[in-house]
Parts: C-alpha cells; sequence; structure tokens
C-alpha cells in the first residue's frame, strides 16, 4: 500500500460547459449543462439524483471520480436497484458545535501527525467551504424568568469558555471556515434561513449547493432544495479534506402530495403522519422526493419541517426540488434579488426546476406513496418512540392501554389497582397532586418546528385565548421555550403575543439544545420526590423530533412529541391522560368549563398573524448579528499559531490518541482472536444508548474522572459540551441509564460483566479491564443498531473501549459507516439468524477470521465467526464500497487520510 495518488486528468465532460447569460446581458458564470448531455434518461430522473449527477460530471478527473461513475448515475433507474457504489463530493460541510469541537480538535492532532510523518501539517486545512455553528447547549433551570437568555448565555461563557476559544482558534488556524458564534440560533435552523447558497457561484463556477452536516437535523435544508443529510464527523472531516464520499446509488421513493390540509391541522400533524408512512414503507438508505399539486400548498416551513424528521423515518433525505415556493422563501428571509435571479436562471437552465404552470414530465421512482393532505388529523407521538404516532382523539385510549401493556415502547406494565394512585406532596407550601400521566415538562424546542411561524404563531395565539379566558399551567410544570434562531423572538414581539406565552412560563430561554437533548435541568425536588417515592410514569411533551428512553430527562419515563401549539395545550391540561374532545382542559375565570376548542385558533387566524408579524427585515437583521459576533464572543482571546498547544490538564479540549503509534505503513485487513463479549444487546439500540448525551451522572466512571481532576459537581456541564475531551467521551460511553444488557439478565442500567471474574462493573471499567490484559472485544446486538441522531462518538467511544467488532442483525447507515471509519468491523447475521437463534449467551469467546491480503477482502464478503464453545456461523462483513475497505486498511478514515496528503506530495 505504498502510493495512492494518481495524477487527476482534465475533466473529460468539459465539452458541456456552458455560460448562463443574465436576462439583462452579461453572463452569471459558467455552468455544466446537463440538458446538453443530449440523453433522454436524464429527464427522467428525479431531481435529488440530478444533483449527484451534476457533482460527478463537475468532479469528474478519471481518479477520484470516473466516466464510469457518471454513467451510473444517468443509468439510475437500472443501477439503483444493483446497490451500485459512487463518490460524491459535496458543495460544503456544516459543523455543529458538539461535533464541531471534535472535528477541529482531529484536525489539530492531524496537523500533529502530519508534523511526526514528515509532512508540511499547513496542509491541513478544510479544502471545501465548512460552516461552523455554534449553537451552544442552553440549561432551562432559569426557565420562568425574563431575562432567561442573558442569563443562559452568561452561564454557557462562564461553563465553555473553553470550548467556545477553541472554535475561535480554529476559525482563525484554519482557511476556508466560518464560525457562527454562540447566540446567533441552532445549527440547522441557521442553515436554512442564512447559510444555504441553493447555487452556489465559486470564481464564476455555478453548480447547486449541497451538504454533509455532523448533526442530523442537517437535512431540514432538504425542503429548500439543497440536498444535504446527517453524516459522522469522521465522514465529515474526510469531505473538508478533499476525499469523495463514497456511497450506494440511493432508491429514491416518490411522494406525492395531494389537496391541502384541513383548518386547525399542523404542520407537526403533517409530519409525525408522513413519519408513520415512511417508516412502514422502509426507506432506510433512500431519498425520499416530494412532489404533486399538494406541494403548491405547502409552505416552506412545513416542507422543512417534514425533511428535518429524515433520520427519524429512515431515509439519507427527504428532498423538496426548487419551485416559486423556495424563491419566495429565499426572498422573505432577506437573500438578494441578484442572487434569486441567478439561482432561478441556473435551475432553469439546467432543468432542476419544478414550474407548477408548465407541463410536467414524469419522473421516474424506485417506488410511490401518496398522501391526500386533507386527511392528516391532530396527533401526538410517543411515548418512547417518534414514529408512534397517536390520533389526538384515541390519546386517552392509548394511554391507558401504555399503562396496561408490558413494559416496551408502547407499555409501562403498571397494575391495574395502581393506575388510579395519586401522589401528594407540597410544592413550596401549597398542596400538590401527581398521577401517571401528569406533565412536569412541556418545551417548545429548536428541533424541529421553531423554523415554523406558523406552529410557533399558532401556540402564541393558543396562549393568548387561554389567557384571556383565565386559565394558568400549574407551577410545578418546567415549561421552555428556545427558538432556533433570533427571528422567531422578532416575529412574537412584533405579533404582541410573546407576553401571553410568558404568562404561561413559556419564556424564551435561549437559542440552542435544549429538552430534547437532556438539558431539562433539575425538576422541582419536591415534584422528583414525589415521582420516585411513588412510581410515577411522568410526562414530558415537547415539539422536538426525539424522544428515546431517558433522553429528556431520567424521571419522565412518557415523553411525546407534538406541535408547539399541543406543547401548550397539554401543559395547560397538566396531563397526557385527556380526551381534548370530550373533557375540559380547566376552568375559566368565570367559573365555566374550557375545551381544546375554545383556545384553538384557526388556520385562518394563525395565516393573517403570520402575514403581518413575519418580514424580510427581521433575517436580515438577526443575520448581520453574525458577523459583527456579540460582546462575549468577541472578547475572547485566543492564540494565532498553526499548531494548537494543547493542555494536558484540561477537562474540556483534550489531545486523543488516535494517531499514537501511527507510521507510513498502513496495517492492512485483520481480523479479531479469541474476543470477549463486552455486550449484548436486542433490538433498536440507539445511539442515545452509545453514545454520551445528556447530563453526567453523579456517579458514573465520567463523574469520577471528573472529580480527580478538582472539578466541582455543580461544574460538570453535559456530555455534549465535553465532547472535545476523549478521556471522558470514553467513559460516557454505554453509560444511558436505561441500557438493556442481556448479560445482566434482566437488569437496566449502564453495566456489564466481566466475563473471566463475573463481576458486575460499569461498561467503561470492564472494557479497560479487558484493555489492560491485551484482550479484544466485541459487541452483540439485533436489528437497527445504530438508529436515531448520527453521532461520531457512537464509533468513537467504541474504539477507545477496544472494541473491534459488532454483530448486529442490521445497521443504521450513519452508524455503520462511522464504525468503519473508526477501524471496528461491521458484520451481520445472515438473515432469518440472529444471537438468539444461534444459541449465543455472549459468553463464549469469539474468533472473526478476515482475509489477511488487500485483495482478498471484497466488499460485502462472507466470513466465519468461531466461537470457543465449538459454534460456527456465517456473516456478512459491511465493508459496503472499496472506498470503505481502504480506510479499514490504513485502520480508519483519517490516518487514510493523512498518508494520502503526504504521498501525494511525493
Amino acid at each position: 500500500m505504498g502510493t495512492f495518488i494518481i495524477s487527476a486528468s482534465e475533466n473529460p465532460f468539459n465539452t458541456i460547459l456552458k455560460t448562463l447569460e443574465r436576462p439583462d446581458g452579461g453572463e452569471f458564470g459558467k455552468y455544466y449543462c446537463l440538458p446538453a448531455l443530449n440523453d433522454p434518461r436524464i429527464d427522467k430522473l428525479p431531481y435529488s439524483i440530478k444533483i449527484l449527477l451534476e457533482s460527478a460530471i463537475r468532479n469528474c478527473d478519471e481518479f477520484q471520480v470516473k466516466s464510469k461513475d457518471v454513467e451510473k448515475i444517468i443509468d439510475w433507474e437500472n443501477t439503483s436497484p444493483k446497490q451500485v457504489e459512487i463518490p460524491f463530493k459535496p458543495a460544503r460541510v456544516l459543523l455543529q458545535d458538539f461535533t464541531g469541537v471534535p472535528a477541529v480538535v482531529d484536525l489539530a492532532c492531524m496537523r500533529d501527525a502530519m508534523n511526526k510523518l514528515g509532512g508540511d501539517s499547513n496542509q491541513i486545512n478544510p479544502l471545501v467551504p465548512v460552516d461552523l455553528v455554534i449553537d451552544h447547549s442552553v440549561q432551562v433551570d432559569v426557565a420562568r424568568s425574563e431575562n432567561a437568555v442573558q442569563a443562559n448565555m452568561e452561564l454557557e461563557f462562564q461553563r465553555n469558555k473553553e470550548r467556545f476559544a477553541f472554535l475561535k482558534w480554529g476559525s482563525k488556524g484554519f482557511d476556508n471556515m466560518l464560525v457562527v458564534p454562540p447566540g446567533s440560533g441552532i445549527v440547522h435552523q441557521v442553515n436554512l434561513e442564512y447559510l444555504g447558497r441553493v447555487v452556489f457561484n465559486t470564481n464564476g463556477m455555478l453548480y447547486p449547493d449541497s451538504v454533509v452536516g455532523t448533526d442530523s437535523h442537517t437535512t431540514m435544508i432538504d425542503g429548500l432544495g439543497v440536498a444535504g443529510w446527517g453524516v459522522g464527523g469522521i465522514e465529515a472531516e474526510a469531505a473538508m479534506l478533499g476525499q469523495p464520499m463514497s456511497m450506494v446509488l440511493p432508491g429514491v421513493v416518490g411522494f406525492k402530495l395531494l389537496g391541502k390540509l384541513r383548518d386547525g391541522v399542523t404542520a407537526t400533524d403533517l409530519v409525525l403522519t408522513v413519519t408513520q408512512m415512511l417508516r412502514k414503507h422502509g426507506v432506510v438508505g433512500k431519498f425520499v422526493e416530494f412532489y404533486g399539486e399538494g406541494m403548491r400548498e405547502l409552505s416552506l416551513a412545513d416542507r422543512a419541517t417534514i425533511a428535518n424528521m429524515s433520520p427519524e423515518y429512515g431515509a439519507t433525505m427527504g428532498f423538496f426540488p426548487v419551485d416559486h415556493v423556495t424563491l419566495q422563501y429565499l426572498q422573505l428571509t432577506g437573500r438578494t434579488n441578484e442572487t434569486i435571479a441567478m439561482i432561478e436562471s441556473y435551475l432553469r437552465a439546467n432543468k432542476m426546476f419544478v414550474d407548477y404552470n408548465e407541463p410536467q414530465i414524469e419522473k421516474v421512482y424506485s417506488s410511490y406513496l401518496e398522501l391526500k393532505l386533507e386527511e392528516v388529523e391532530p396527533c401526538i407521538s410517543g411515548p418512547k418512540r417518534p414514529h408512534d404516532r397517536v390520533p389526538l382523539k384515541e390519546m386517552k385510549a392509548d394511554w391507558h392501554a401504555c399503562l396496561d401493556n408490558r413494559v416496551g415502547f408502547k407499555g409501562f406494565a403498571i397494575p391495574k389497582e395502581s393506575q388510579s394512585k395519586i401522589a401528594k406532596f407540597s410544592f413550596h407550601g401549597t398542596p400538590a397532586e401527581l398521577r401517571h400521566g401528569d406533565v412536569v415538562i412541556a418545551a417548545i424546542t429548536s428541533c424541529t418546528n421553531t423554523s415554523n411561524p406558523n406552529v410557533m404563531l399558532g401556540a402564541a395565539l393558543v396562549a393568548k385565548k387561554a389567557c384571556e379566558l383565565g386559565l394558568e399551567v400549574k407551577p410545578w410544570i418546567k415549561t421552555s421555550l428556545a427558538p432556533g434562531s433570533g427571528v422567531v423572538t422578532k416575529y412574537l414581539q412584533k405579533s404582541g403575543l410573546q407576553k401571553y406565552l410568558n404568562q404561561l412560563g413559556f419564556h424564551i430561554v435561549g437559542y440552542g439544545c435544549t429538552t430534547c437533548i437532556g438539558n431539562s435541568g433539575d425538576i422541582d425536588e419536591s415534584v422528583a420526590s414525589a415521582i420516585s417515592e411513588n412510581d410515577m410514569v411522568a410526562a414530558a411533551v415537547l415539539s422536538g423530533n426525539r424522544n428515546f428512553e431517558g433522553r429528556v430527562h431520567p424521571l419522565t419515563r412518557a415523553n411525546y412529541l407534538a406541535s408547539p401549539p399541543l406543547v401548550v395545550a397539554y401543559a395547560l391540561a397538566g396531563t397526557v391522560d385527556i380526551d381534548f374532545e370530550r373533557e375540559p382542559i380547566g376552568t375559566g375565570k368565570d367559573g365555566k368549563k374550557i375545551f381544546f376548542r375554545d383556545i384553538w385558533p384557526s388556520s385562518e387566524e394563525v395565516a393573517n398573524v403570520v402575514q403581518s408579524s413575519v418580514l424580510p427585515d427581521m433575517f436580515k437583521a438577526t443575520y448581520e448579528a453574525i458577523t459583527k459576533g456579540n460582546p462575549m464572543w468577541n472578547q475572547l482571546s485566543v492564540p494565532s499559531s498553526t499548531l494548537y498547544s494543547w493542555d494536558p490538564t484540561s477537562t474540556y479540549i483534550h489531545e486523543p490518541p488516535y494517531f499514537k503509534d501511527i507510521t507510513m505503513s498502513p496495517p492492512g485487513p485483520h481480523g479479531v482472536k479469541d474476543a470477549y463479549c463486552l455486550l449484548n444487546f436486542g433490538d433498536s439500540i440507539t445511539t442515545d444508548h452509545i453514545s454520551p448525551a445528556g447530563s453526567i451522572h453523579k456517579d458514573s466512571p465520567a463523574a469520577k474522572y471528573l472529580l480527580e481532576h478538582r472539578v466541582d459537581r455543580r461544574d460538570f456541564n453535559s456530555y455534549g459540551s465535553r465532547r472535545g475531551n476523549d478521556e471522558i467521551m470514553a467513559r460516557g460511553t454505554f453509560a444511558n441509564i436505561r441500557l438493556v444488557n442481556k448479560l445482566l439478565k434482566g437488569e437496566v442500567g449502564p453495566k456489564t460483566i466481566h466475563i473471566p471474574s463475573g463481576e458486575k462493573l460499569s461498561v467503561y471499567d470492564v472494557a479497560m479491564r479487558y484493555k489492560t490484559a491485551g484482550q479484544d472485544t466485541i459487541i452483540l446486538a439485533g436489528a437497527e443498531y445504530g438508529s436515531g441522531s448520527s453521532r461520531d462518538w457512537a464509533a468513537k467511544g467504541p474504539m477507545l473501549l477496544g472494541v473491534k467488532a459488532v454483530i448486529a442483525k442490521s445497521f443504521e447507515r450513519i452508524h455503520r459507516s462511522n464504525l468503519v471509519g473508526m477501524g471496528i468491523i461491521p458484520l451481520c447475521f445472515k438473515s432469518g439468524e440472529d444471537a438468539e437463534t444461534l444459541g449465543l449467551t455472549g459468553q463464549e469467546r469469539y474468533t472473526i477470521d478476515l482475509p489477511s491480503s488487500v485483495n482478498e477482502l471484497k466488499p460485502g464478503q462472507d466470513v466465519t465467526v468461531a466461537t470457543d464453545s465449538g459454534k460456527s456461523f456465517t456473516c456478512t462483513v459491511r465493508f459496503d464500497t472499496e472506498v470503505e475497505l481502504a480506510y479499514f486498511n490504513h485502520g480508519g478514515i483519517l490516518q487514510y487520510v493523512i498518508r494520502n496528503l503526504i504521498c501525494s506530495k511525493q
């Protein structure tokens, strides 16, 4: 494996390079003209596939991207069912600060490694534009106060000054990197409202915007007609460094929308309906492309809300091609007329614009779905998964079924005689009661909905009507509002409705991740005691994407996703155990019973307030602040050195050991011998179970490490904030309190068995015992291993723990590639087989026999796994492409890139 670089040749498609003329004379720039290929197959391609095609044509150099790759994409109708591999070079990379910190840490480490191997460290720079948004986490401890935003900002800078300073160093130390300062908004909404280009013009070359991001919410941008999806940090880093992403040419599900939504039905109701339909259809690894006459009626914000839920329905992206609605949104959000004219001209010239006034050319899709928008009804989703949709009218019955059902995704197994239990407690001297299903957290969060003025102003109208009727939210319900950008604050204030949200306790707490990532803060002690001591199933209602177990708060076993207006309604009702049709939400100031219908605004009411309150100047003013920064950010002083000076005592930024023993010679393929099973899992183990997330538990290995480093408990901060420290993240891997590990025989929690001694210890402690003894480990798992958010630490953590392979029934797309990127072998049981059918207990030792020669190991190859109990079985090695094999042979993607860069200069 000596040389990896071949000199690239001139682009063979330069013959179709055309000039795009301006309507008023002059020119916009050059572009690769797809119609000039005169290939009738291109007209039938889904719009999302055309973006892949244009990228392949523009980047074709017969080395990284070849003419045969272009042909594969043009022939998509025939090639996509065959799972063919194509390279893809996105136009830019999007980093969120939690995932951006480890990415910048890795870049800084790579510079050190380049020095060590005799290369030029300045070569380590992003080769494509990188947008890094510091959408800092927001603690909602000070939720019910007028000065929450400022207080949280000060708290964040106090806690995360070191992390922010590191990112500011990165913005100065690396070329081609834009850092959006804290307090500007959350990554996916800033991307939609400000960063999204739709069409790039780089040095006179025009091409479609496309983006990969280290935040799974990246898919929100697909609502704007920009192809984007979430990847692991390691994939993003490779893309930043000029490596093509190797991907399987996806199938595309055509999703036809007809009609329009009924009065009072929200975008969130539509999203939860679409999520359930697509989950049932099966769209993992596929694109979903929306089309049909219903698109005329669907606002850009509604489209973005649907696109944002792609990880929850399992698709790579849910794509909405550019049309007149897109252009109107670009105008609303302050893009210039010149830019919008360029975007429309380019996309029309390349037949990538949808014009409903022209006859539509029927596109070919891999499969088809259809939804009449008028059939969508109000709903919520839960209590433990985003795709478990419950129509609002069935909620009460569904809740009681959940209390009855055995413990699972739809069950709590509460005995009949305990279901009506009342836990009495004193809340600050006032007598109070809790029942099963009572709401203790109600949060309008920045994940999905705050990019959508309809649902945000709808929630504010619900608050207004409730306040005018004299309804109140119980004081022990933790309420909060975290918009995705400052624009939301501006239009809520202009509408005059923010005061009603404040009156009900929905004060703005900041612009960042809150409740759905575990930043709920503490529930009042009296409420927490009432829940714990009486084993109550308390509920959280939030307008986020995710409600997996243990994610929102350790004490809320039931977590429901709902539209912002419904979050307010449930906060007022104080319980999810209610039939909104028949039971009153509460009693008004005149003693009359108030029902759901009394506080619910009509679609016309919402549309009127949106029309008068959401204005282009708000977007311009909000995003001008990005270039100016804010006083706290501007006052951070950082060194100007090219190489970062690591502080060995830092508990935030630490040099990881990825390149500790790197040499110019790659290790090559390597199997696993006599490995112990570290963990034995069933189905649906999410990255929330694997990756460190949320608060750091006081009894965890990470807490012990921090205490040993003299960090006070009050300064522990969250795992997200400490993603730049591998020591803490390794200790937080598999530290989820809801972890179900079969080695523990029914016990739930972040522990496992050290098989040689039989001792039960934390996962980290057991892993270190194996590692110290020089013993490899593997993980057994069921279906959908690694589903949920894309998190590189869900792969980095296991690698640092010494895990060499994961054997599962199936993998989530991003997580599987992340495992490969960290040198971990992903293997799939054969169809119809799993650990149980094969009689595996996890007590065995496992040997995975891989061919030792680079040329013998092929993508998708079958290998034998042998155990010391005498059982052997066949698995498929899930290296899906030749590039993934190369990464594995090098010990990981970053090692591959470094050796590649050095060889390119030799």
